[in-house]
């Protein structure tokens, strides 16, 4: 498996986050096209989850409609 270089990613979290960083991920979704890394907001040097961009997309669909986990 190869290490994906992240140093230089620009990530993002939900305007719902508070503004102490709470207990929100973030998302790099620009990264690439085919993936998307995700990692803790809290632990921002920690390390970050890779998925595939369409699975990505199914995830966040899902919860805007409400289904839960």
């Amino acid at each position: 498996m190869r290490a994906i270089d992240l140093s230089t990613t620009t990530w993002r979290k939900s305007s719902y986050s508070n503004s102490d960083g709470g207990n929100c991920v973030e998302v790099a979704d620009s990264f690439h096209p085919t993936i998307v890394p995700v990692r803790d907001s809290k632990a921002p040097q920690g390390p970050a989850l890779i998925f595939e961009a369409g699975a990505w997309s199914s995830f966040v669909t899902a919860v805007k409609a409400g289904h839960g986990l």
